[in-house]
C-alpha cells in the first residue's frame, strides 16, 4: 500500500438534511453514521473533507470501494443518503469527497485540483481499508456526472467502472445553454466564477474549458466500463440536455472505431422524438431501471441509456450495473 500524505480523523459525523443543494429524501431505515476526515491535497496542500462509511469486514477482506460525487451546487455535506443506502446494502465502502465544493470557484468545477482531490480520497481509502483493486467504482449525478466522466477521461486507469447520470460533458455548450437574451443565468454565472470568462474570451480560458470538459478527454476512456444515463425530459424539466450524454458516448464509440449515434438521432432525442430500431436492454437491466427505455446503444465497454425521466440519478440500475463490473486498477498514476 502507498504511504498517503494526509489526514486527521474526526469523530463520527451525521449528514445534515436541511438546506442542501439538490437534497435526497431520507430512506425509511436509519443509515449508519458517516465519519468525517480531512485529507491534505497532494497537489496544493489544502485540506479537503471527506465523509465515509465502511463495513467491519473492510479492514480484513477485499471490499469494493464506491466513490459517489456530489452535484454541481453541492459539497460533501449534500444528503446523498439513497446512494449510501446502496453501498450499505451491498457491503461496499462508501466515500463522499468534497473536491472543492460548489462549482463556482477556480479550484472547483473539474479543475486539476478537484480531480486530484478525488484521487487523494481513493488513496486515503486504499491505505485505511482492504480495498478490492478490481472493484473501485465511481458514480455521480448532474455535476457529479460531469466529474465522473471527466475522471474517466483524465484517469481511466484509476477506476474499475464509472456510472454517470445526467452529466455535463461540454462546459462551453452548457454555458451557452444557460445564457438567455445575452444574459448569463445561474449556472452560466457559476461557470464564469470557476473559469474566469465566457467561451472565446481568450486562448487560455478556452484551453481551461477543454481541460474541464469530459468530451475532450473521453477518447482515452476506451478500456474502462462506462455507463452514461440521462432522462429524456432533461433540458426541459431539468438543466442538462440529453445531447451531453449522447455526444459523450459518441466520443468513445469513435475512439473504438465503432458505430456512433447519428447526428439526426441525437437531434431527435434532444427534441424528445421517438426512436425506433435500437437494440433493447436485456430484461435484467430493464427491471433494474424500472422505467421505459427510450434509447440505448453500447460499445464493447460503454453504454448510453436514455430513459423515461428527467434530471435524476437512479440508484438501483447504477449500482446493479457497477456490481457486475470488475477490472484491476492501480492506486496511483
Amino acid at each position: 500500500m502507498p504511504v498517503v500524505r494526509l489526514l486527521i480523523v474526526v469523530a463520527a459525523f451525521v449528514v445534515p438534511s436541511a438546506a442542501l443543494a439538490e437534497p435526497e429524501p431520507e430512506p425509511a431505515k436509519a443509515l449508519p453514521k458517516l465519519t468525517k476526515v480531512e485529507v491534505k491535497s497532494s497537489l496544493d496542500g489544502e485540506s479537503q473533507p471527506i465523509l465515509y462509511w465502511a463495513p467491519e469486514k473492510a479492514r480484513n477482506e477485499p471490499t469494493p470501494l464506491f466513490v459517489f460525487l456530489h452535484s454541481w451546487s453541492g459539497d460533501y455535506t449534500q444528503n446523498n443518503a439513497k446512494w449510501q443506502t446502496q453501498a450499505v446494502k451491498r457491503g461496499w465502502i462508501y466515500l463522499h469527497p468534497n473536491f472543492r465544493g460548489v462549482n463556482q470557484t477556480p479550484k472547483a468545477c473539474g479543475s486539476k485540483w478537484a480531480r486530484q482531490d478525488i484521487l487523494d480520497a481513493v488513496d486515503f481509502a486504499t491505505a485505511k481499508f482492504n480495498v478490492d483493486p478490481k472493484r473501485i467504482y465511481l458514480a455521480g449525478t448532474s455535476g457529479g456526472g460531469h466529474m465522473a466522466m471527466l475522471m474517466a477521461g483524465h484517469h481511466p486507469d484509476r477506476f474499475s467502472a464509472v456510472s454517470a447520470w445526467v452529466g455535463i460533458s461540454d462546459l462551453s455548450a452548457w454555458y451557452d445553454f444557460h445564457v438567455k437574451d445575452g444574459k448569463p443565468q445561474r449556472y452560466a454565472r457559476m461557470i464564469l466564477g470557476s473559469l474566469g470568462g465566457a467561451p472565446g474570451s481568450s486562448p487560455a480560458i478556452d484551453a481551461d474549458y477543454k481541460d474541464r470538459s469530459p468530451i475532450h478527454h473521453l477518447h482515452r476512456a476506451i478500456d474502462i466500463p462506462l455507463q452514461i444515463c440521462a432522462g429524456i425530459n432533461d433540458g426541459y424539466s431539468g438543466s442538462v440536455p440529453t445531447t451531453h450524454s449522447l455526444k459523450a458516448f459518441n466520443v468513445i464509440a469513435r475512439a473504438q472505431k465503432l458505430n456512433s449515434i447519428p447526428d439526426s438521432v441525437v437531434s431527435d432525442l434532444a427534441l424528445r422524438k421517438p426512436i425506433k430500431g435500437f437494440t433493447p436492454l436485456d430484461a435484467r437491466s430493464v427491471s433494474a431501471f424500472g422505467r421505459e427505455i427510450v434509447f440505448h446503444q453500447s460499445t464493447r465497454t460503454a453504454s448510453v441509456v436514455i430513459f423515461d425521466g428527467g434530471h435524476e440519478g437512479l440508484t438501483e440500475p447504477a449500482c446493479e450495473w457497477l456490481n457486475h463490473q470488475t477490472r484491476v486498477v492501480g492506486v496511483r498514476d
